[in-house]
């Protein structure tokens, strides 16, 4: 029966890799949301009480010396997008890995069963 304790911890081991792969993936789509946000809605500049169109359109783009454009810089939104790139790479590694290794042990698990059966 030591084979047995070991396939459920096998298992749970699996299923925990998984879950730290989600939450990890779960991150990197907030950062992607709020990189989104940052993009796409119109903004205040803090001294301006005049609302900015969103950095999507380039309305603000060329104007130098609209607030706007120091307001809501692009290494900002850039930074976000960039920094969600780590969380959903190891996510996605830690999510097959978790998934990979649940299934073969659902794997191995059947062909013991089916070999017990035709002996």
């Amino acid at each position: 029966m030591r084979s047995l304790s070991y396939d459920i911890e096998f298992r749970a081991r699996a299923r925990r890799t998984q879950g730290w792969g989600l939450g990890l993936l779960a991150l990197a789509g907030l950062m992607w949301i709020w990189f989104a946000v940052l993009l796409f809605t119109p903004y205040e500049p803090e001294e301006s009480s005049r609302e900015c169109v969103s950095r999507f359109t380039s309305d603000n783009l060329h104007n130098s010396d609209s607030r706007c454009v120091d307001e809501r810089d692009w290494p900002e939104l850039l930074a976000v997008l960039g920094g969600s790139v780590p969380f959903a790479l190891v996510g996605s590694i830690l999510y097959t890995s978790g998934s990979v290794s649940h299934r073969m042990a659902e794997h191995l698990a059947e062909v013991t069963r089916l070999n017990e059966a035709s002996a």
